[in-house]
């Protein structure tokens, strides 16, 4: 009998720790953001029409800075991007997106992406050709 209580209490014990443990969510490691633009927005390679997209880093434990861009039911990826990184001084509480603006009546570009609570974020690498460039070549 002495044993059965005794074996009631860890199991106890072990229950209560568990319930205390603090749980790993798969959105700090792939940094899983979902966003809506309310316009074109470019990234390199393409601009993404106005709506829902979700944002996450890749799985990959030689390289964190690949990002992936899927449709909102993540059903679909629309493109992957290398990008590099981008410090901040002071984390932030919410989801920063940075953007640069574009001449005339071309969509905004995605400059920058940081995380909640990251002082590392992801800079999107735009590839435009100089303005010394002979396209009759």
């Amino acid at each position: 009998m002495e044993k059965w209580k005794v074996g009631i209490l860890l199991l106890g014990a072990f229950l209560l720790c568990a319930a205390f443990t603090p749980r790993s969510k798969a959105d700090e490691w792939n940094h899983k953001t979902v966003v809506t633009f309310h316009e074109d927005v470019e990234v390199p390679g393409q601009v993404l029409p106005a709506g829902t997209y979700v944002f996450k880093l890749f799985d990959s434990m030689s390289d964190r800075h690949i990002v992936q861009i899927w449709t909102s039911d993540e059903k679909e990826l629309i493109t992957t991007i290398n990008t590099i990184p981008n410090q901040r001084f002071r984390p932030s509480g919410h989801t920063i997106f940075r953007f640069d603006e574009r001449p005339g009546d071309a969509p905004q570009a995605l400059q920058a992406w940081f995380y909640p609570g990251a002082t590392i974020g992801e800079e999107f690498v735009y590839e435009y050709p100089t303005p010394y460039h002979n396209y009759g070549d």
